[in-house]
């Protein structure tokens, strides 16, 4: 990349029709794991209009009202308004989940392996996971894709915690572009909000709120500049939305679940799956172990790639690149993770305590740069520094 470059990164609301179908699966994925903490489970989901699809494969002993669960989901986004066709207590409901593959079970149950006297855990499936963490923000995160959820979550705190602004309605999306000097934030460029709102609702209004209350207040005033570009709902409308406006899929904004573009993504989802999935749990692996490299100051960038194949309890490849920020050489920088971290599927639930119904909070404003997550914690800090001398 060049000295000076532009980048970046959107992020949607809770109320977007792919977050929808995300969150009621991590409603799903929740309500299995209070009652039945080793629970499978692969939920997907489809919104449409006055639809709700759910399809999956589900082995459990919890004993569920699947239709509950779901009208709970959308009730707590917020479609209870009266004119919402996509809504908590209208919708109609399709249920197709079925159990879990014996085929994949099998893969996936703890056995024992030839030759080993204890039983282990294999990888849900085979695939590749990243997890990457910078000195951009104080979350240790790539700023556009920070920022972007910052004005998404505060339009949510506004919609449900104040009245500041009943217009407002469930769906919205924002996108942040960051200018670079020497990979080092030093401007915002342009910011674009459009959120949903109610037909009453004036443009001008909608305009000079989203600019005074929400962009003013959550981003860094030091980076907006008198040329900075304010674009809120370009289109001058946005009232019909959600799902009555669109189709939602679960798993469908990876790249706003992650690093907004800037890292690398190996293509799995997380929303909707239970830890023996590690397109999740080793994705959060990774974001642990880079995120802990960058806070004991071994590196300023840091990118993990792992990799599996389904029913094999150890990665098949790790890789790490400090993108040449490293402070001292990568490769005793690889042996302290190897070190102090186990990279065995059963080991990376049990270090970060994943069987728990936790999930829910992840699924909005990005599953990286927030608190009360293992996940984000630095407490491996003093044992990577311990290991590297």
């Amino acid at each position: 990349m060049p000295d000076r470059f532009i980048f970046s990164s959107e992020s949607v609301g809770e109320g977007h029709p792919d977050k929808v179908a995300d969150f009621i699966s991590d409603s799903v994925l929740d309500a299995c794991l209070e009652q039945d903490p080793r629970s499978r489970v692969a939920c997907e989901t489809l919104v449409k209009s006055n639809c709700v699809f759910i399809a999956g494969e589900i082995t459990t002993k919890a004993r569920l009202n699947y239709e509950r669960i779901v009208r709970d989901a959308i009730r707590d986004i917020g479609y209870v308004n009266a004119d919402d066709v996509f809504h908590a207590d209208q919708v109609f409901i399709t249920n197709a989940l079925t159990r879990q593959s014996p085929d994949i079970a099998q893969g996936v149950d703890a056995r024992k392996a030839k030759g080993k006297k204890t039983a282990e855990q294999g990888a849900g499936d085979q695939g590749i996971m990243f997890g990457y963490a910078c000195d951009d923000t104080r979350e240790l995160m790539p700023a556009p894709v920070m920022f972007a959820h910052r004005l998404n979550r505060e339009l949510t705190r506004i919609r449900k915690r104040t009245n500041l602004a009943p217009w407002l309605r469930p769906d919205c999306k924002s996108q942040v572009a960051v200018e670079y000097v020497n990979f080092k934030p030093v401007a915002i460029r342009s910011v674009v909000i459009s959120t949903q709102h109610a037909a009453s609702a004036a443009h001008r209004t909608i305009e000079k709120f989203c600019i005074e209350q929400v962009i003013k207040k959550v981003l860094p005033s030091r980076l907006l500049t008198k040329r900075t570009e304010f674009l809120i709902n370009p289109t001058g409308k946005f009232v019909v939305g959600g799902p009555q406006g669109d189709s939602g899929l679960t798993g469908r904004k990876i790249i706003v679940d992650s690093y907004g573009g800037w890292a690398r993504h190996g293509g799995g989802a997380f929303s909707g799956k239970d830890p023996s999935k590690v397109d999740r749990s080793a994705a959060y692996m990774c974001r642990w172990v880079a995120k802990n490299v960058v806070a004991a100051r071994l590196a300023k960038k840091c990118e993990l790639q792992i990799a599996y194949a389904i029913g094999h309890p150890r990665p098949t490849s790790i890789h790490v690149d400090t993108f040449g920020t490293n402070a001292i050489a990568e490769r005793r920088i690889i042996a302290a993770i190897n070190a102090v971290f186990s990279f065995k599927p059963a080991d990376i639930v049990r270090q970060l305590d994943l069987l728990r119904p936790i999930y829910r909070s992840t699924t909005n404003y990005g599953h990286f740069g927030k608190t009360g997550l293992s996940w984000e914690d630095t407490d491996k800090v003093d044992a990577l520094l311990k290991a590297v001398k």
